[in-house]
C-alpha cells in the first residue's frame, strides 16, 4: 500500500488513494509487470493489497477492480529429493528438528499441519495421525510411520513434563479452535489438547492478550533445513515443502495408487496430484535418448 502511494508521488505530488482510481492502479500494476518483472505471486499480492486498501480500509467499493486481470500462476515441476538425499539431509538436522522433519516426510503433511498436531491426534494403536482443519478446512487421516513410533513415544514423555510444569505454574492452557474454551473453559489445559511440538518459551496471544504456550515457530525448522541442505552438499532448491513433494513422488515410485496419494496429501482434485507423475517421467528415465542408439566413439 505504501509502495502504491509513494510510487504515484515520486514526482513530489503525494495524493490520497481516494483521489486515485482505475488509471493509477493499472499503471502501478503494469509497472510491476513490465519494468520490475515481478513474479505472478508478487503481482497478485500487490493487487490483493490494493483491493484490501480500498474495500476494507477506505470502505470504497470499486467494481472495476474485479475486472483487473491477474497473471496466471505457472505450473512448475516441484523439486524432489531422492531417498538417499532425504536420508543424508536428516543426518545434518538436530535431534528435535529431525523428528519433526521425519514426521513431515513420513506422512506428507504440510509444515503447519505438523506443528499444529495435538497429543490426541496421534493414534499409536491404529498407527495413524489425524490432521485437523487442514487446507480447505478438511480433516484427513495419514499413516503413522512405524519406525517413528518409539521416538514419538519419547516425545510424548518429554512433552508431558512441559505440560505438567505449565499445570503446576497454573498457566493458561493452549489455544483451542472455534471458541471451544467458552463452552469448556478448562479444555485448553487438558493433556489431549496439548501441542505435540510445543514452543520452549511462552508468548502473548495477540487476540486475547493471554500469555500461553504456542506450538513451535515455523521458522525453526525452515532455518534448520536450510542449514542442513548446505552442510549435506545438496544442490537442489530445498524447502520444508520439498519433503512433502518427495513423500508423494516416492509413494508413486513404489507403486501406490494415485488416488491413495491424493487422499493422503489432501488434494481436492487429482489433477493437482498428477504433477508428481511428471516428476516420475523425468526421473524414471524409461525413454531412451536417440543419442544412445548412435554408434560413435568417445
Amino acid at each position: 500500500m505504501r509502495f502504491f502511494v509513494r510510487w504515484h508521488g515520486r514526482n513530489g505530488e503525494m495524493r490520497h488513494p481516494r483521489d486515485m482510481g482505475a488509471a493509477e492502479v493499472e499503471a502501478f500494476l503494469n509497472m510491476l509487470a513490465n519494468e520490475r518483472r515481478v513474479s505472478a505471486s508478487t503481482h497478485n499480492q500487490a493487487l490483493s493489497a490494493i483491493l484490501f486498501l480500498y474495500r476494507e480500509v477506505l470502505g470504497i467499493d470499486l467494481p472495476w477492480l474485479d475486472g483487473v486481470n491477474r497473471p496466471a500462476q505457472k505450473r512448475r515441476i516441484p523439486s524432489v529429493l531422492t531417498k538417499e538425499e532425504v536420508s543424508t539431509l536428516f543426518q545434518f538436522l538436530g535431534h528435535d528438528m529431525r523428528l519433526l522433519a521425519q514426521l513431515l516426510y513420513g506422512t506428507g503433511m504440510r509444515l503447519m499441519e505438523g506443528l499444529r498436531l495435538r497429543i490426541k491426534d496421534v493414534d499409536f494403536d491404529r498407527h495413524v495421525v489425524v490432521v485437523r482443519e487442514a487446507k480447505g478446512n478438511k480433516d484427513r487421516v495419514v499413516m503413522l510411520p512405524r519406525s517413528l513410533a518409539p521416538r514419538l513415544r519419547q516425545q510424548f514423555g518429554a512433552v508431558r513434563s512441559v505440560w505438567e510444569q505449565d499445570r503446576q505454574a497454573q498457566r493458561h492452557g493452549v489455544q483451542t479452535p472455534h471458541a471451544l474454551e467458552q463452552k469448556f473453559p478448562k479444555v485448553g489445559s487438558t493433556w489431549g489438547w496439548f501441542w505435540l511440538f510445543p514452543s520452549p518459551t511462552l508468548s502473548v496471544d495477540p487476540v486475547s492478550g493471554v500469555e500461553r504456550r504456542h506450538h513451535l515457530f515455523e521458522e525453526r525448522l525452515q532455518r534448520a533445513i536450510k542449514k542442513a541442505v548446505a552442510q549435506a552438499g545438496i544442490c537442489k532448491p530445498v524447502s520444508v515443502h520439498t519433503l512433502r513433494h518427495s513423500f508423494a513422488t516416492h509413494l508413486l515410485q513404489s507403486g501406490t495408487d494415485i488416488r491413495t496419494v491424493q487422499e493422503l496429501l489432501g488434494h481436492s482434485d487429482v489433477s493437482t496430484t498428477m504433477i508428481y507423475t511428471h516428476v516420475l517421467k523425468v526421473a524414471a528415465g524409461g525413454t531412451a535418448s536417440p543419442l544412445d542408439s548412435l554408434a560413435f566413439g568417445g
